[in-house]
């Protein structure tokens, strides 16, 4: 039986609550930190092809556009949702390497010459193992992104934001299975969002 995004989200959140802090979490966690870092690495250093061998085959990357919503409605109504409406991302392990191939071309326009950028991760917790902590094969972890982007002269652009990611651990280490990537902000300021968070 297969469950929705949004029971998965539930469940990710109920089984945050009852993790314990305990020497296996702290291990686990300091794992997953090093996996990220070397993730922002392979992304600063623009080696986008071993980047994508970080994405489990099935990953589901999506990036909701952020509503301005009455107070009160900001569970149901501030983000888009995953396959409805619009979105600034709502990809997959295909489109995401058809991006990738586009940029090493040499001749997409927003992207020639490359973006200097930096990734910046922090906060990382882990809401939910299964099976279990000790024994985790899958993990569902939060944390905050910082990315600077620098191209040609004068375009300066950051993007602040979170991301919900499931991983999922394999023969190969740690893939990202599915991620959700929250932009602070309701209206990009920059010119274009070609960068990967």
């Amino acid at each position: 039986m297969t469950t929705s995004v949004q029971d998965h989200d539930k469940q990710a959140h109920l089984a945050g609550a009852a993790i314990e802090r305990s020497a296996a979490y702290y291990r686990l966690k300091a794992d997953v930190e090093d996996f990220y870092y070397h993730e922002a690495d392979l992304l600063d250093d623009r080696r986008f092809r071993d980047w994508l061998e970080l994405l489990a085959e099935d990953v589901s990357y999506f990036m909701p556009i952020r509503r301005n919503v009455k107070f009160g409605q900001q569970a149901t109504r501030e983000n888009t949702k995953r396959g409805e409406g619009i979105s600034w991302f709502d990809e997959d392990k295909w489109t995401l390497t058809k991006r990738v191939e586009q940029i090493l071309t040499g001749v997409h326009y927003a992207e020639e010459p490359l973006s200097r950028i930096t990734h910046m991760v922090s906060n990382v917790q882990i809401k939910g193992a299964r099976p279990d902590i000790g024994a985790a094969r899958e993990l569902d972890v939060t944390s905050r992104f910082l990315v600077y982007q620098n191209r040609v002269e004068y375009e300066t652009y950051i993007f602040v934001g979170r991301r919900n990611d499931t991983l999922r651990l394999t023969d190969n280490g740690w893939k990202i299975a599915r991620r959700e990537i929250l932009l602070e902000q309701n209206i990009l300021l920059a010119k274009n969002l070609t960068t990967f968070f």
